[in-house]
């Protein structure tokens, strides 16, 4: 017996024989006991030559084995990304919001779509890390994206896309699915963001501009080149905690560093002047675009001066209007450092959608247009917006421009514009 403690002991026994018993030691100690002759088995945390796992480690990844379902063993789990468009109207922003059913997100329909599709099995949906779920971009209460981009893991079954899209809204698509590294992360490995917001063009007009003729608008060139001037003040690395909320100025993480920004030349859509603006930066702050492209509106319309663009980078706290969300979509996201490093090693695909923009273009048109007109038309957003731009001071400091009475703006008066923007469209 004490010849069977000593070899058993020694990691390298992997099997014995006494007596006509055999004992096995493969990260489990067996003990023979004297007075019943019974066999007990009391794992031991020890780590095997070699490979460095405990055995208690291999205990759980044969338990682990042994529990697999037929389809988890068909089919096996891989992390993969997917390329997602969605008109967000009607929707509360891309994030999943866990136990609340009140307020329905992009995410809660993309978990109900991948469960009934047999991507995932039912608990995940309850607890998206043990998928490794990562959304690159949190997308605003409706907002919409053309391409987000989302990473996980999940069961390679047949047809996936097609099946996903079966299980979906027609507003919400799956347009693309590309194998990746075990370790991707869609938020951490994203290098740069492009947004784009489509407004109409009577958002520059002047202030005093009759909006009853807002339908007759045209942006003229002169006043498209100050815009493009004033959004290319935005290039560069600079303080953004007045365009966003709860940021101190001193906040290391305010600092934000755009590469783009510009307005596009105008285009008309039932008879009305829209224009696009498009930015990019490495990474956004909540309602940061919004707030940037609200404050050059502000300027051009001549309530503010250019100088307070480079005032609300400063530590001092400034009234910095807020445009609506109505307009603003997720266009693309930019993964170069990836794609350099996986995307010509013969095992992983480039995170490129070259091959889905005809569909990306497609479900614009069909999609995420039309809801901004039409949303546009029936709600007023941006002419409602527009009507509380008198209230702002932008010689003052944010607190002292909360402290103004709000209500010299009457309700007659966003009736007037809300009316105009109807008749704007049609």
């Amino acid at each position: 017996m004490q010849k069977i403690r000593a070899l058993i002991a020694s990691p390298r026994v992997l099997s014995i024989k006494s007596n006509g018993w055999l004992y096995k030691c493969a990260g489990i100690r067996w003990i023979m006991s004297k007075e019943s002759g019974n066999v007990q088995n009391k794992p031991v945390k020890r780590v095997e030559e070699g490979n460095g796992e405990s055995g208690e480690h291999i205990r759980k990844k044969l338990k682990s084995d042994v529990e697999q379902t037929g389809d988890e063993r068909k089919h096996p789990k891989r992390k993969v990304v997917l390329l997602l468009a969605y008109s967000g109207k009607g929707y509360y922003g891309m994030q999943r919001n866990a136990g609340s059913s009140q307020f329905k997100t992009i995410e809660d329909e993309l978990v109900t779509a991948l469960i009934k599709s047999g991507c995932i099995p039912d608990n995940h949906g309850d607890d998206m890390k043990k998928m490794s779920f990562q959304r690159c971009a949190r997308t605003d209460k409706g907002v919409s994206a053309a391409g987000q981009v989302v990473s996980l893991k999940l069961w390679m079954i047949e047809d996936i896309k097609e099946k996903l899209n079966s299980n979906l809204p027609p507003q919400i698509r799956v347009l693309g699915l590309k194998r990746v590294t075990g370790g991707f992360n869609s938020k951490n490995s994203c290098d740069a963001r492009t947004y784009s917001y489509m407004l109409p063009t009577v958002a520059f007009a002047p202030k005093d501009y009759s909006t009853e003729n807002s339908i007759a608008f045209r942006l003229e060139p002169e006043t498209l080149q100050r815009v493009n001037c004033l959004f290319g003040s935005y290039k560069g690395t600079h303080n953004f905690h007045n365009f966003t909320s709860q940021k101190a100025a001193r906040d290391p993480s305010a600092r934000r560093y755009i590469t783009e920004m510009t307005c596009g030349e105008p285009f008309v859509r039932g008879g009305a002047e829209f224009a696009e603006i498009t930015v990019r930066g490495q990474s956004f702050m909540m309602h940061q675009i919004r707030k940037m492209i609200g404050l050059v509106i502000a300027v051009v319309k001549g309530y503010s001066g250019d100088e307070v663009l480079k005032r609300s980078w400063g530590e001092e706290k400034v009234d910095v209007p807020k445009a609506p969300g109505l307009g603003l979509v997720l266009e693309k996201v930019h993964f170069d450092r990836y794609n350099k490093r996986f995307g010509g090693d013969g095992l992983h695909e480039c995170l490129e959608w070259t091959e889905e923009e005809q569909a990306i273009l497609a479900f614009k048109e069909e999609h995420i247009y039309p809801s901004i007109v039409e949303t546009e038309c029936q709600e007023g957003s941006m002419a409602s917006w527009m009507a509380t731009l008198p209230i702002h001071d932008f010689k003052a400091t944010a607190k002292g421009a909360q402290d103004k009475d709000r209500g010299q703006v009457g309700e007659s008066n966003r009736i007037i514009f809300a009316s105009s923007i109807v008749c704007f469209f049609f």
